[in-house]
């Protein structure tokens, strides 16, 4: 008994530390800690360190699984069981959105604001809701690219599912509550085997153009503070006015914030259409950094500055400082884009009744004013592009067959973890001189990998075979005076497919841009802007 004994005084530590456990709640959590791990005789600890969270969880799931307490020792039970312990030293909902709203009201609005969730997002790793210890595995870099830095991610947070876990949800017992992972009965829900654990899970209620709505942070952030901002009621997404007031409102009253939503169509919508929620987040992301490269005035809207933005996806940018003013003109693109047919540049609104056009807004605070981006998108799909005509063609499946969502639309590639190992043993390959088509694993990466090695002095025969003893070295990096030495470097040969990565991620999006990025493209984009007047 001993040894749990003194987990649990760590853990109690842990909660005081972080300001989820009141002293005087001591002896009550303890208690409880104790009923948990069903220990009758309880000898406090002298010893006073501290370790990681995901340390001492882990050693208390391993001591629940020694003793009988747990018996499947598998990713999804361990998750349900940790956030079991956790929920016991996570101040109930009422405490903690006391604290954001006295911090929310005090000193200035903007420090106000930043405090609060500043608290939030802390208290949200420190309950171990975000597991930090997962996030930290993900790989990130940046590419340059005609449209600036793009961001780069490998997401390896979300483990891979344990197959004794797959054959036990397939058996388990399906339920409708919560309705989804957004809806607000997750907020302390112990989970199944098919629903994560969220006993350690609080959420902030907001008012959105008089609708009521919840901040939270996603459990596997991809960037910053990457939050949730969801709707009370498990109603479908939908694109309209209201949107754009709820996404302009919520960066008025978190000014630090960007706030933006997933279209409300398949394939270029999220991945959680069935309910209406935001995402935003303290993060700048790469688009927010594209100039204007084309300024215009829609009649009856002087007052608000527009252009087109120098980015892959056809954005329109609208800046002002009455919310409503903005609103009611993105109201009028978006009116106009539902409808908006040009068959000479392949838009169609609509075909066989089924509408295709859409938009993915992004709302933030720039300099006192309010930003608002229109990406537009539109989800039509052909035989030669079943998987839609703007969505990531064929040759970059092999790197990006999902959808792009509004993350993407805003810069940052979130890859899927596969490519970790897939990259690594590319790498190899390169640096030993191997053949593309020797792995299984790697063929996919194969006429990929020979048509951009040659301009690193690496070539590539025509049956695949790799040929790196005439490298160059583009990053001017000095790895060693031999040639021969950099060339089997596998961290160099790693930098340049980073980069390759970085490249095909622009490709991508040029892919999901409505009006390409030539001549054609840029007058029938025109077209729809001088389109809009019209309306009036």
């Amino acid at each position: 008994m001993s040894k749990i004994c003194k987990l649990i005084d760590e853990l109690v530590r842990y909660g005081i530390d972080k300001e989820l456990i009141e002293k005087d709640d001591i002896i009550y959590i303890t208690n409880r800690l104790l009923e948990f791990f069903k220990v009758d005789d309880y000898n406090p600890s002298d010893d006073n360190g501290s370790r990681a969270l995901a340390e001492i969880l882990d050693d208390m799931t391993n001591y629940a699984i020694e003793t009988g307490l747990l018996t499947n020792d598998t990713i999804t039970y361990r998750d349900l069981y940790d956030t079991a312990i956790m929920g016991l030293i996570t101040p109930p909902p009422s405490a903690v959105r006391s604290k954001f709203k006295t911090l929310y009201n005090s000193g200035n609005h903007s420090e106000g604001a930043k405090a609060a969730t500043d608290y939030y997002y802390a208290f949200s790793k420190a309950t171990n809701y975000i597991r930090t210890d997962r996030i930290a595995k993900d790989e990130k870099w940046i590419t340059s690219t005609e449209f600036g830095d793009l961001d780069i991610t490998i997401n390896l947070s979300k483990p891979e599912k344990d197959p004794r876990d797959i054959a036990a949800a397939g058996q388990a017992k399906k339920s409708g509550y919560p309705a989804c992972l957004l809806c607000l009965e997750n907020e302390g829900y112990a989970g199944t085997l098919t629903h994560p654990a969220r006993q350690n899970h609080r959420v902030i209620p907001i008012t959105l153009d008089d609708e009521q709505y919840y901040l939270q942070y996603s459990p596997y952030v991809y960037y910053n503070e990457h939050c949730i901002i969801f709707n009370e009621k498990h109603t479908p997404m939908k694109i309209n006015r209201s949107t754009m007031k709820k996404l302009l409102s919520f960066v008025e009253l978190f000014p630090h914030y960007t706030a933006g939503s997933n279209a409300d169509l398949p394939i270029v919508g999220g991945s959680i259409l069935s309910h209406d929620h935001f995402q935003g987040g303290g993060y700048e992301f790469p688009m927010v950094r594209a100039p204007y490269e084309n300024e215009f005035t829609i009649s009856g809207f002087e007052d608000v500055h527009a252009g087109i933005i120098k980015w892959p996806l056809s954005t329109i940018r609208l800046q002002g400082t009455d919310i409503d003013r903005i609103v009611d003109l993105a109201d009028l693109i978006l009116t106009r884009w539902r409808s908006y047919t040009d068959k000479t540049a392949f838009i169609l609104a609509e075909t066989s009744g089924e509408p295709h056009n859409t938009i993915t807004p992004i709302a933030r605070m720039r300099e006192n004013k309010y930003e608002l981006d229109l990406v537009l998108r539109n989800n039509i799909t052909t035989d030669e592009h079943p998987l839609g005509v703007y969505h990531p063609h064929a040759e970059y499946h092999h790197i990006k067959k999902e959808n792009i969502g509004l993350i993407e639309v805003m810069g940052l590639a979130v890859l899927p973890a596969r490519l970790k190992k897939e990259m690594s043993k590319l790498a190899e390959v390169i640096k030993e001189g191997g053949n593309l088509y020797s792995e299984n694993e790697i063929k996919s990466h194969a006429k990929w990998a020979a048509s951009f090695l040659p301009k690193y002095g690496i070539f590539v025969d025509d049956d695949g075979n790799v040929n790196n003893k005439k490298i160059t070295d583009p990053f001017n990096i000095t790895k060693d005076s031999e040639t021969e030495k950099v060339s089997k470097n596998e961290d160099y040969i790693i930098d340049i497919i980073h980069k390759e990565i970085g490249l095909v991620f622009s490709g991508v999006l040029e892919d999901a841009g409505v009006f390409k990025r030539n001549e054609a493209g840029k007058e029938a984009f025109q077209r729809f802007i001088d389109s809009l007047n019209t309306l009036q």
